[in-house]
């Protein structure tokens, strides 16, 4: 069987998201969530002349040689000034209160003198200096933040503004996590002398986490058909919208993963994939359930997941993918072979700018080296090498 190439396969799962689903949260509850219809102001911000400063309102024409204007009241945030200012007129006024109508100037109270019932200025008048005008921030029925943002602290604070109480958001996916395989133990627990410790569903749970309403980890499921038929049955009874397994996608005689989903009522549409490291990903659908069968390795299943499951999860929630990196190496890399090779590399900060070191470790479980990359290099088929310098293409790890 033939190596599917890996853009192909990322086309091929793509087709297989459905389109967002639409809901209404709570502005409290809306961090981190994207955007499926855009905000829009109800009402002009500031909703009148606003004061940026403490100090006194005036008209301009009044601040001559020799003026002597006399204090008439005061404007405060949630309590401004009733009347009209006439000529000859000032009001003290704090930041944010409303300017007071007639008043078309602020001067700040450092170059004011007041005495008495009076006050005079230090500082010539300039109309409209420390005025913010009504719908200076944004005017009703402009656009605030558009459909397909993910809402972090700026886009709420602006959607308060706003008043938007509610926000309409994707609904996110409900994913379920089983590794697989009988040399795993827990962490923390006393290891035989053929076991390792499981690290992959500790590693996804917080990668896929950001995107899913919950993820909920189902343990490990051993190399037994039974004891595995049944903790897929038990994931599968929860009716998630995503599961992942870790483990046993290979040919070896213990991958019973693979027999087990296809008896389960899974349908493949791919498990060999053309890239290094990752190759044996499976790929399917259970109804409206999205399958992905990871390689056990552990940086292969962070890869893959990165690769494959991430920019299916953005698309489920209507969030654009992110177009690639392209940044200048700081060493050279080797030559590649016929399999798509995502390098891991660390982002440095140079005096050039950023740039990528190459980590020339490739075995496919070496976590310390993954734990130290920030980037993943895209290394095409059958790349020959590329100098230091060069520009080459790059995906994040740790990004949304």
């Amino acid at each position: 069987m033939s190596l599917l190439p890996v853009d192909d396969a990322i086309a091929a799962i793509l087709k297989r998201v459905p389109e967002p689903v639409v809901e209404s949260v709570s502005l409290g509850d809306a961090a981190g969530r994207v955007l499926l219809a855009p905000v829009v102001a109800t009402h002009d911000q500031p909703p009148f002349h606003a004061s940026a400063m403490d100090g006194y309102a005036m008209r301009a024409a009044d601040v001559v040689a020799g003026h002597r204007l006399a204090i008439v009241g005061t404007s405060q945030a949630g309590a401004g000034f009733a009347g009209t200012l006439g000529a000859g007129e000032a009001v003290r006024i704090f930041t944010g209160a409303p300017v007071p109508a007639g008043a078309d100037t602020v001067i700040m109270q450092e170059q004011a003198v007041a005495d008495g019932g009076f006050v005079s200025f230090t500082a010539p008048a300039r109309p409209s200096h420390s005025v913010r005008a009504l719908g200076n921030d944004f005017a009703r029925g402009q656009t605030l933040v558009e459909a397909g943002t993910r809402l972090a602290a700026m886009q709420l604070a602006v959607a308060a503004a706003a008043n938007a109480a509610t926000l309409t958001v994707a609904k996110r996916p409900r994913i379920a996590l089983l590794a697989t395989g009988d040399e795993l133990a827990l962490p923390g627990a006393a290891l035989g002398p053929d076991q390792i410790v499981a690290s992959n569903s500790f590693g996804l749970q917080p990668l896929l986490a950001p995107y899913a309403a919950e993820v909920t980890d189902h343990g490990i499921a051993r190399d037994d058909r039974d004891a595995l038929r049944g903790k897929l049955e038990a994931v599968f009874a929860g009716e998630p919208d995503v599961v992942v397994t870790t483990g046993g996608a290979s040919v070896g005689d213990h991958d019973i993963v693979q027999d087990i989903l296809v008896e389960l009522g899974v349908t493949l549409d791919f498990w060999r994939i053309n890239m290094r490291p990752g190759k044996p990903l499976m790929f399917g659908t259970r109804g409206k359930t999205l399958i992905f069968g990871l390689p056990g390795n552990p940086v292969s299943a962070m890869v893959t997941a990165l690769v494959f499951i991430r920019p299916a999860l953005r698309q489920w929630l209507g969030y654009a993918q992110p177009p690639s990196w392209r940044l200048p190496l700081l060493a050279a890399t080797p030559p590649n072979t016929a399999r798509r090779h995502f390098m891991r590399a660390q982002l440095l900060h140079t005096a050039g700018g950023p740039a990528l070191l190459p980590i020339a470790q490739t075995d496919s479980g070496h976590t310390s080296s993954l734990a130290a990359a920030d980037m993943l290099i895209v290394q095409p088929e059958n790349d020959p090498g590329q100098p230091a310098g060069s520009i080459v293409e790059a995906l994040p790890i740790d990004v949304f």
